[in-house]
């Protein structure tokens, strides 16, 4: 009796079922585009299938990627500090401290290189005249996310009006740059014995930033009263830490100033008639 030989099965290397679903309707559409009988109408509800199942492909691969990317993102060291001028038994200065953009930068450069993302920024003004800084993050399989901050001119520490846009701006990036990536940031080591402090402002942070924005979203001195003495803004602002208490304190006043100041446009009438 003659021997049968076993035929080993061939080892195949698995395919992703997104990419070969999209790969076999794209062979699809392109035998449908050179037969002359196909309705032109089928052959675009195909390509219209094929673009959703890319979106969606991009998209969890972004997901994917942006989980893998936060996880290897270190707490920033906060070396930047607003300064008021106040000092504390020690001479120091006590205002609350945060991220420099720089620090952030380099310590989220590689990072994102190695998942494929790529940030970036877009700057803009509101009718209202407001800085604008949108951030973009982009995934090489062409998803991306994006957040905009708007923001007054920031003219504390007599600053000129180049440095207070400049500072504007890279503020609107720390802050965009931290709410697409979840960036979080601490200061100096000491042992650990602020650590209770720290998680407080972690969990303040969002309330926090959102504040920030009501403060900035503020166009006339009666919406920013009307915020500032609002039930559920003061509710919000007796949970934050101390030093951001003071923050947002020195924030509102500074927009109080800026509000308060005449407008340059402004013509007085003239109620002397036709007299100059």
């Amino acid at each position: 009796m003659q021997a049968v030989e076993k035929i080993q099965p061939v080892e195949t290397l698995p395919v992703a079922p997104a990419a070969s679903e999209s790969a076999a309707i794209l062979s699809v559409i392109e035998r449908m585009a050179t037969n002359p009988d196909i309705d032109p109408d089928r052959i675009e509800r195909f390509i219209a299938l094929k673009e959703r199942m890319d979106k969606e492909a991009a998209r969890k691969a972004f997901a994917g990627a942006l989980a893998e990317c936060q996880s290897e993102i270190p707490a920033i060291e906060e070396r930047g500090q607003i300064k008021y001028g106040k000092k504390n038994a020690d001479g120091e200065d006590t205002g609350p401290t945060y991220a420099l953009w720089e620090d952030i930068n380099e310590t989220i450069r590689p990072i994102l290189k190695r998942h494929g993302f790529a940030l970036s920024f877009r700057t803009g003004q509101t009718p209202e005249g407001k800085i604008t800084v949108t951030g973009i993050l982009s995934h090489r399989d062409g998803h991306f996310e994006e957040t905009t901050m708007a923001l007054m001119h920031d003219s504390s520490g007599a600053k000129n009006s180049v440095q207070a846009m400049g500072s504007s701006i890279s503020y609107g990036k720390r802050y965009t740059a931290a709410a697409l990536l979840n960036i979080t940031s601490r200061g100096e080591d000491d042992d650990g014995e602020t650590g209770g402090r720290l998680l407080a402002k972690a969990e303040a942070r969002e309330p926090y930033k959102e504040m920030q924005e009501e403060l900035d979203s503020c166009s006339s001195l009666e919406q920013l009263q009307g915020l500032w003495s609002s039930p559920q803004f003061r509710a919000a602002y007796e949970q934050l830490p101390n030093d951001w208490k003071r923050f947002i304190t020195e924030r509102k006043d500074a927009l109080k100033a800026d509000l308060s100041k005449p407008d340059p446009n402004y013509v007085a009438p003239n109620f002397d008639g036709d007299r100059p």
